[in-house]
């Protein structure tokens, strides 16, 4: 398939999406609070994907064209897959469901990190565990080994043993908290994955379909978009673009879970209210 058949520049291309973007400035999806910019995403660099030489077929209906020998996504994909990622994560939010970040790459770590914790979410920035998914009652025994260790060592229930002894069980709670420390609220499998680079992330992505996990991503052009469930076409490499695109799914799941906590108070208020009348 020959994309892009336009000899227009890097440059070129960006002042054309640049011109769109301002046309049509936010898009906002209908009874909803949730928006993605066109601009934004241009800004962010959300539109480079990998050179031509180094594509994924299955990409090609993201694809603008190629640029420079360089792929560029048709933001308009790009904004509307984010948007329908987006409404998804509300209505998963809404009604409780638990979601796994994980993004292990050097751009996606912090962002990853941070959006899970501000959301009470588990992640995996360090390495996936391999098993996680398709040998979870193995992992939740480490998960309870590293939690009871834990609580021993506060406790000071070592403070009996010998400065080595302690040294090592220090160095083996620091080992597991670096493996699980992520998911240490996980007691069943999450809902859905959601993932930075799926072919960074093959084995996670294996274990999520082998289990029925729905997976969500953000899959760059030499990446297979049909693995994934809700995929987002994106530059998984610029750290603007991941910033960009996970922060809004953390708004969508913060949307979710505020309509949840909205409901349960009108249901109190309603169950007060039958009790007094």
């Amino acid at each position: 398939m020959v994309l892009g058949k336009q000899s227009l520049s890097l440059a070129s291309a960006r002042d054309r999406m640049l011109d769109m973007a301002k046309e049509k400035s936010k898009i906002k999806t209908q009874n909803s609070k949730l928006d993605v910019s066109l601009e934004e995403l241009l800004e962010a660099g959300a539109h480079f994907g990998h050179r031509a030489d180094r594509w994924h077929p299955k990409s090609a209906p993201y694809l603008f064209g190629v640029r420079e020998g360089v792929h560029i996504f048709d933001l308009e994909k790009t904004r509307d897959a984010l948007l329908a990622a987006q409404e998804e994560l509300k209505r998963r939010a809404q009604e409780g469901q638990t979601f796994l970040f994980v993004g292990t790459k050097q751009q996606a770590q912090e962002v990853v990190r941070k959006t899970a914790q501000e959301l009470g979410m588990p992640y995996i920035v360090d390495r996936w565990i391999g098993g996680l998914f398709t040998n979870f009652e193995q992992m939740k025994r480490s998960l309870s080994k590293l939690a009871k260790m834990k609580q021993e060592q506060d406790g000071g229930v070592y403070k009996k043993f010998t400065k080595k002894e302690q040294l090592l069980i220090s160095r083996e709670i620091a080992h597991l908290e670096r493996l699980f420390g992520g998911v240490a609220t996980l007691t069943k499998l999450s809902d859905m994955i959601i993932i930075v680079d799926t072919n960074r992330e093959r084995t996670a992505v294996e274990e999520a379909r082998k289990m029925g996990v729905p997976i969500l991503a953000i899959v760059d052009s030499n990446s297979d978009p049909t693995l994934v469930d809700y995929p987002i076409p994106a530059n998984d490499d610029s750290i603007k673009s991941v910033e960009y695109i996970v922060g809004k799914l953390g708004e969508a799941i913060t949307e979710g879970m505020r309509k949840k906590k909205v409901e349960k108070v009108e249901q109190v208020e309603q169950v007060a209210a039958a009790q007094t009348a």
